[in-house]
């Protein structure tokens, strides 16, 4: 069925496509949830578990980005999606960048956006996340700070401690975005200095919280294979160790072209943006392998980056990843994606004799090696 509407969606601009079905998802979720639930129902005890304080019906979550205004919690929950990344949010509203600014690569199973970080803001976005609590769901908030490059320094910090302040106690756990590639200024908080002031400014609000939320830092994947060489990931790490940061998000999107196989006319012609897709699934899964074992298994690590499968669910969380996202899987699978990726990763998971999911989680890493 999706497979005849994907026709049509993919006749149109990306964008558009995309807003034709965040309308018709959100008519979904008001007008048929019961029919759609049982549609795309299966649950299975070994994907059930405990990560980070919250419990999780499966692993298997949309990636932020999709739903960037949190209008779609309910149908996540429907798709049975086992938790929901919404965003990126930031503390002034922002349009992004101009159109086009989404581009398929359809040979390469593969997305080129530059949006920008269009979003409506942290103060109205905040409004709608306090109206849908408690979610039927756990709920990720993705913060980044606004597509403004006169907004630095301090007033950076602020932009992201506006965000949270409004969106966080209804919230099951905080992502900061440090590293989205499509606006003006790049990476900001990648630097480990401005990491460390970020986090001293976000670790208190979140500890005044009634309930605090663990934090998680979303990183860039690697630009190379030789990623612990030409980045500055082991500093991350001991930065957001040392304010009891609870886990990694790896990855966001990719801005370099080496993991393409397209021409380079095409390349050219749609310009720069962040990569998502199927061409970063090896980086990004070696990415999780390096932190589940640089960290030794105590912080939590959410795999994303070309899941459509339970196989390519499976192979991050035998690398570490005690969750797995997805975004552009969903773009050319359709919303049965996660219904196919659970029953697939139940059977691995009982082929391979593992009960739970926890159980599978680094199992093809050093520490799962060495004697107990």
């Amino acid at each position: 069925m999706y497979e005849r509407f994907r026709r049509f969606l993919f006749r149109l601009d990306p964008e558009r496509a995309h807003n034709l079905g965040i309308v018709a998802a959100r008519m979904g979720q008001r007008l048929l949830p019961g029919m759609l639930e049982r549609r795309f129902a299966f649950e299975s005890e070994r994907l059930h578990t405990e990560v980070l304080g919250q419990s999780f019906a499966s692993p298997v979550g949309i990636a932020a980005g999709f739903d960037k205004n949190a209008r779609l919690i309910p149908f996540w929950g429907i798709l049975g999606c086992g938790f929901a990344e919404v965003g990126s949010i930031t503390a002034k509203r922002s349009k992004g960048n101009r159109r086009p600014r989404a581009f398929r690569l359809e040979e390469a199973q593969a997305i080129i956006n530059r949006m920008g970080l269009n979003n409506q803001g942290a103060a109205r976005i905040g409004r709608r996340l306090a109206k849908g609590s408690p979610h039927p769901l756990p709920v990720a908030i993705s913060l980044a700070k606004t597509h403004d490059p006169s907004i630095e320094g301090a007033a950076a910090i602020e932009d992201f401690a506006t965000s949270f302040s409004a969106c966080a106690p209804f919230a099951s756990m905080v992502v900061l975005n440090l590293s989205c590639p499509n606006t003006a200024e790049g990476r900001t908080f990648e630097d480990p200095n401005a990491l460390d002031e970020l986090l001293t400014r976000i670790v208190p609000l979140n500890q005044a919280l009634d309930n605090p939320l663990p934090i998680l830092i979303k990183l860039s994947p690697p630009v190379s294979d030789r990623f612990v060489l030409d980045s500055e990931v082991d500093e991350l790490l001991d930065v957001s160790r040392a304010h009891n940061v609870a886990g990694v998000v790896a990855s966001n999107t990719e801005s370099g072209r080496d993991l393409l196989d397209v021409p380079q006319s095409k390349l050219d012609a749609i310009g720069p943006g962040g990569l998502s897709g199927a061409p970063l699934r090896s980086r990004s899964t070696a990415l999780v392998r390096y932190l589940y074992e640089k960290t030794e298994g105590t912080m939590t690590i959410v795999g994303v980056g070309g899941v459509s499968s339970g196989a390519h669910a499976y192979e991050k969380i035998r690398a570490g990843a005690s969750l797995v996202q997805l975004y552009t899987g969903m773009v050319y699978e359709g919303p049965a994606v996660f219904q196919r990726i659970k029953q697939d990763l139940a059977g691995l998971l009982e082929r391979d004799g593992f009960a739970t999911v926890a159980e599978a989680v680094g199992a093809d890493t050093e520490i799962s090696a060495r004697p107990v």
